[in-house]
């Protein structure tokens, strides 16, 4: 039986190895901190701000560390400028962030705790409603926009000491004598070919005392460090794609709504795993998302195109009447769960947090908190690296964070999913029996472990998906390219291409690129007369969601500055 197309097969022109450097700059030269972070996300934020307590307790210690004792770098315009999530946090590691300063926890940017919520399973033409299966209770947690989140936190941040160092690009991870020493920043000022121009600037070595990795979902230097040094889990990281839109509406939605089955089909064959979430965003604004796994076998699949899909139900154009379209973004979600943890989370001068570490709780749809918790233990661990008679660059010197993390609900929470994404790849409704048994045991029952396999080694087939997307209409409906315009890109239209693709692969790859892409970044371009065609390129529509990666490609980090500017997502 043939294998079929496999975009495993056509890997990019990229090796982890070329994100890993030692230090080049002359000592004199290089810009020095005492903690770097890279990323200004909630688990680098959290991160930072709890390190600012902490030195703020011990001056000697933050004297110790030298004009600059905490960093933090963020290639986006701002904090929160990348940002895109649903958001519906758990307050626990907010409220552990901000104990005994009840003034701060107050201004935390919310839309009110959540009051009630509705799942449905969806038929083409039918909602069922039915109890909220216990992972996906919500009561009294928190409904937020994850990038005004972002933005408060870097304030705190920077009220407390920190440096935040925006429109800077991590390239590379600088690594010498066996420890993490820093990263390299990347050029600003390359033209298309890689040529400097006027305005050029090269980037510039960044050593610290410890580095800790807060890149978020498909981070470059992460999983150059996990390959650096070993810590691959027991499975492949895994990924889905969530695109989102934010609606102005007329009559406000007073609870939060998950929905399942339809516009996906349930049948294993086809890899189709997801769903949708639509939360109040105070009176007048709703966020509506979709969310599908990337092991998806249809060239034709596309979760923009489902998303659009997914607005002409009944239930839904009953929440969007009348509405407007303010807001869209897209973004991968890490998915492998426990099995694919990084076997550690720390290597000598180096710490990995929040979701670029894995932690993600799927069946939940929770990993905010998790990234919070995770920088809060990360801080507390490199303050104690820093004391006096011991070296962050000592091996088995961060060890305390990985201890503090697997013992705590973090990792338990993980454990007890374990199983629950895996299963669904047997179909919607042998899934559903599974993990059914798996939340009320636990996690104990079944009682064997179920694996996963890369995104891209699964064969692609093809069917007339694509007939059942509506035309885009400008109301309801629309297409990609003005949804792009709404993320507010800030992609410079000359500056070095950024993504990674084999350029001359069998056509129904380009296809499943080009309609995977939310962003219309891909384009079938000239057959060659042998099943294979040139993939075009438009790299400045690229939102950075990172979907390429998980299937056949590889994203880079872009210049600094460069990307989306997410503002309600």
């Amino acid at each position: 039986m043939s294998r079929g197309i496999v975009p495993a097969d056509y890997p990019p022109p990229f090796s982890p190895a070329e994100a890993i450097a030692t230090p080049s700059d002359p000592v004199d030269e290089r810009i020095e901190v005492g903690v770097l972070i890279v990323g200004a996300g909630p688990a680098g934020l959290a991160c930072a701000i709890r390190l600012g307590q902490l030195l703020e307790d011990s001056p000697e210690t933050a004297e110790r560390l030298g004009d600059v004792p905490v960093a933090v770098v963020e290639k986006g315009k701002q904090p929160g400028s990348h940002l895109l999530s649903g958001a519906v946090v758990n307050p626990r590691a907010l409220r552990r962030l901000f104990k005994g300063r009840p003034e701060q926890l107050e201004l935390v940017p919310t839309y009110g705790d959540v009051h009630g919520e509705a799942v449905y399973i969806l038929t083409k033409g039918t909602s069922s409603r039915i109890p909220p299966p216990p992972t996906m209770r919500n009561h009294a947690n928190m409904l937020v926009s994850v990038a005004q989140l972002g933005r408060f936190l870097g304030e705190q941040a920077e009220a407390i000491g920190v440096a935040i160092l925006p429109e800077t690009d991590a390239q590379k991870l600088l690594v010498a004598d066996g420890r993490v020493q820093g990263i390299r920043t990347g050029d600003k000022g390359r033209g298309r070919e890689g040529q400097e121009l006027g305005n050029f600037e090269p980037g510039s070595d960044i050593v610290a005392r410890v580095t800790i990795l807060a890149e978020g979902t498909q981070g470059h230097l992460t999983g150059a460090a996990i390959s650096r040094f070993g810590l691959e889990g027991s499975d492949p990281q895994v990924w889905a794609l969530g695109v989102k839109e934010v609606w102005k509406v007329e009559q406000s939605l007073g609870h939060i709504v998950h929905t399942m089955g339809w516009p996906l089909r349930k049948r294993a064959r086809f890899g189709e795993f997801g769903g949708s979430f639509i939360y109040p965003m105070g009176d007048e604004h709703v966020s509506i998302g979709f969310v599908a796994g990337l092991e998806y076998r249809d060239v034709e699949f596309s979760v923009h195109d489902v998303l659009q899909e997914f607005k002409t139900h009944r239930l839904v154009r009953k929440i969007l009447r009348g509405g407007e379209r303010v807001g869209w973004g897209a973004k991968t979600i890490t998915e492998g769960g426990f099995h694919a943890l990084p076997k550690r989370f720390n290597a000598p001068g180096l710490l990995l947090v929040g979701e670029g570490a894995g932690l993600v709780n799927v069946p939940t749809l929770k990993g905010i908190h998790y990234g919070i918790e995770s920088g809060i233990m990360a801080a507390e661990a490199a303050f104690r690296s820093l004391q006096r008679g011991e070296s962050p660059s000592r091996v088995g010197a961060l060890d305390s964070y990985d201890e503090e993390l697997r013992a705590s609900y973090v990792l338990e929470d993980l454990r007890q999913v374990r199983n629950m994404r895996q299963v669904f790849d047997k179909g919607f409704f042998l899934g559903g029996a599974f993990a059914s048994a798996m939340t009320i045991t636990k996690g104990k029952l079944p009682p064997k472990d179920y694996h996963s396999e890369p995104n891209a080694t699964h064969s692609l087939l093809r069917t007339d998906r694509a007939k059942s997307y509506p035309a885009p209409d400008g109301t309801l409906t629309f297409d990609k390219l003005s949804s792009v315009f709404l993320s507010g890109n800030r992609t410079r239209d000359d500056q070095p291409n950024h993504i990674r693709i084999e350029r001359q692969v069998p056509r129904e790859l380009a296809e499943m690129w080009v309609n995977m892409c939310p962003a219309q970044v891909y384009e079938v371009g000239a057959a060659d007369g042998d099943g294979t065609v040139t993939v075009n390129l438009a790299p400045s529509n690229c939102v950075q969601c990172g979907a390429i990666t998980a299937k056949g490609g590889r994203l880079t980090p872009p210049e600094g500055g460069s990307g989306p500017e997410y503002t309600l997502t």
